[in-house]
């Protein structure tokens, strides 16, 4: 199934659906007439995202590879949805990160990692925007990684029974290939992932774990198109002002 939320063009409501033949259908099955805006297809408690989970990323930015998963958070305020608008900080050199995103089904803990596919719903796109300068202010990067629009994710919600990985991940900047790769190069697997933050943390259904993204970020400008896709999944699209 490939699982959404969009904005009901009648009642201007958001509703959980599903999107088949290029067509948006409610939960009951039927087909929403008119034209319906996608958003983002969760409503996360929290993202759990992993810093540095491609070894050739770490490099280009000067970095160690971790010898464990290197986690922060990005608030359900950073969500965006697709072709909503990235919102630049006032100052800061920010950059694209395109990922694969794991949506939690759900609420667990001490998941083990040959355990974990039961709590997987499925898969979408995200895209960290990072502000590097600010990057530096901080060790835990909240203002980094957290401000208002910094988590673009979408379009859709592919549930493991139609689709598995490895993943091909790429990101385009106005037609431009910036990054391409995938994630047979994890540092540590989506099982491994799950293990490492449910033996702390309470995972909620709809929660997003961002897996790290491959070489090839760099900045983005207003007036920009970034677009990040995944094979089997889509395009999540947003332009930035």
């Amino acid at each position: 199934m490939r699982l959404i939320r969009y904005l009901d063009p009648q009642s201007g409501e958001a509703r959980s659906g599903t999107l088949r033949d290029h067509r948006v259908h409610r939960v009951d099955g039927s087909p929403v007439a008119g034209g319906a805006r996608l958003l983002a297809p969760c409503v996360p408690t929290k993202l759990v995202c992993v810093g540095r989970n491609y070894a050739a990323h770490a490099r280009e930015l000067g970095n160690e590879v971790p010898s464990r998963p290197l986690l922060f958070f990005k608030p359900p305020s950073a969500v965006i949805g697709p072709d909503d608008e990235i919102v630049l900080p006032e100052s800061g050199l920010v950059h694209h990160e395109a990922e694969l995103a794991v949506v939690i089904k759900t609420r667990c803990r001490n998941v083990r990692p040959a355990d974990a596919a039961d709590v997987i719903l499925g898969y979408t796109c995200l895209n960290d925007v990072s502000d590097r300068e600010a990057q530096e202010w901080d060790r835990n990067w909240v203002r980094a990684k957290g401000f208002d629009t910094s988590a673009p994710l979408g379009p859709v919600i592919v549930t493991p029974d139609e689709i598995a990985g490895p993943f091909h991940v790429i990101l385009r900047v106005n037609g431009e290939l910036r990054q391409d790769g995938s994630t047979e190069d994890l540092i540590f697997p989506v099982p491994a992932l799950i293990e490492e933050i449910t033996a702390r943390i309470t995972l909620e259904p709809g929660d997003v774990i961002a897996t790290g993204t491959p070489e090839g970020v760099g900045p983005l400008r207003s007036g920009d198109v970034v677009e990040v896709e995944i094979e089997g999944i889509g395009v999540l699209r947003n332009r930035v002002r």
